[in-house]
């Protein structure tokens, strides 16, 4: 899809202030993008669904709006319901950046080597995701998700009530530049290093983020 299309913006980008003239010309090989901006409303997408479309349409504006996309998101058991590993959700892989680059040949490698990082972490938009030492600090990475890319169980809210809360509760991050406070593995990982703490926008940005999903092609 080129720049110069002349096709209606979807009303939820117009929303977040995001337009057709916005759209850049992206290689069909772009598999994987961070998100260039949240949803608005901190942790609250309107659950998985919500975060979905919030990567389909943000992947339209990348010119790779032909692929079917999925938000790495895990829904938890929290208050009994249906568990939901991010895993599980992205298709099977290879997976590239805007530019090209490898992220993971497939969901093991993904969760064991993966290519990602402050390089390669790119968004839509072909552009850097500010990291730890950068102002402001966005490195925390919305995901609900444990190491291996499978959801919490039990009562503790790990997905701020599974993607619709932007007030109580708490949602994993992971971090894109595989940096924190400390040089220990929840620091160096990609989809699970701390709780958030909150779900409103200026909670996740207290702790360094801004409600950043990472989003991946299953076709």
């Amino acid at each position: 899809m080129k720049a110069s299309a002349k096709i209606a913006a979807p009303a939820v980008l117009l929303a977040v202030g995001l337009t057709a003239s916005a759209q850049v010309q992206t290689p069909p090989k772009m598999t994987f993008f961070v998100t260039s901006v949240g949803s608005g409303k901190g942790a609250d997408f309107g659950g998985l669904a919500g975060a979905d479309r919030h990567c389909q349409n943000l992947a339209w504006l990348g010119g790779a709006g032909h692929r079917t996309w999925r938000a790495y998101l895990s829904q938890s058991t929290w208050r009994d319901q249906l568990s939901i590993n991010a895993r599980d959700r992205i298709g099977t892989g290879p997976w590239h950046n805007a530019r090209g680059d490898l992220i993971a040949a497939n969901v093991e490698e993904l969760h064991t080597k993966p290519n990602i990082n402050k390089k390669t972490a790119l968004t839509e938009k072909w552009d850097p995701v500010n990291g730890r030492g950068d102002k402001p600090n966005m490195h925390d990475i919305l995901t609900g998700s444990k190491p291996d890319g499978t959801a919490y169980t039990g009562e503790e809210d790990r997905t701020c009530s599974n993607w619709r809360s932007s007030g109580d509760g708490a949602a994993q991050v992971g971090h894109h530049d595989r940096l924190g406070l400390k040089d220990d593995e929840p620091s160096r990982s990609w989809n699970s290093s701390h709780p958030s703490r909150g779900c409103s926008l200026a909670a996740l940005q207290s702790s360094g983020g801004a409600g950043l999903l990472y989003c991946f092609a299953i076709d």
